[in-house]
């Protein structure tokens, strides 16, 4: 199926033979492996459902809280993963280029900016995953790692859902978006953890001398 949005909604709808009920568990599964397991096509299973919502084959309240939820269970699992695990691992390890003061500078960066970035999380193609564990590791409190990530992920849910029913008969041009949105930002990331590893390779060169 890879990213296709409208072989996505072909196999979608074969699965309406076996009852309704399938396909919103198949977008609860979906919505949920993304997190866990990137880079599955969560985001175009969600275009799918827009246009299967537009051609009234989905209820549109049920299939977005369905998004939801299985979206928000795999971000709170990456997080409690990160949370209960992650910072005792980093903690032991104390790695060269992640040591227990990164993992303190980064709590005290969550502590100040992490609304921020939570909201716009589900924006960060490539890294959402990250942010979840990184938020976990870095002690973000709970309720509000929960409230920040649901607001993300809900407008980006909207967002795509919306696009999907406007452009129901033209699903192929979703595709299109996403792929240029991919090329937009992949490069952005990389050069963004690229500065981080040579910034840490100066200091370490400084502080041999």
């Amino acid at each position: 199926m890879g990213e296709n949005p409208q072989q996505i909604t072909l196999f979608l709808d074969g699965i309406f033979r076996y009852g309704a009920i399938w396909v919103y568990l198949v977008i609860f599964a979906a919505c949920f492996i993304e997190n866990v397991f990137p880079p599955f096509p969560g985001d175009s299973f969600i275009a799918a459902a827009g246009g299967l919502v537009a051609l009234g084959r989905l209820d549109f309240a049920l299939t977005m809280i369905i998004i939801l939820v299985g979206g928000i269970s795999s971000v709170m699992v990456l997080y409690f993963i990160g949370s209960n695990y992650g910072r005792k691992y980093f903690e032991r390890k104390n790695f060269k280029y992640f040591s227990v003061k990164d993992i303190e500078l980064m709590e005290t960066k969550l502590q100040k900016w992490g609304a921020l970035i939570l909201v716009f999380s589900r924006f960060l193609v490539g890294i959402r995953s990250g942010v979840a564990v990184a938020a976990g590791v870095g002690r973000y409190p709970t309720l509000l790692m929960l409230f920040y990530s649901t607001v993300s992920y809900f407008i980006f849910a909207v967002l795509i859902m919306f696009l999907a029913i406007g452009m129901v008969e033209h699903l192929e041009e979703i595709k299109t978006y996403f792929i240029q949105y991919n090329l937009i930002i992949w490069p952005i990331i990389v050069i963004v953890i690229a500065v981080y590893f040579f910034r840490k390779y100066l200091f370490f060169k400084r502080e041999a001398k």
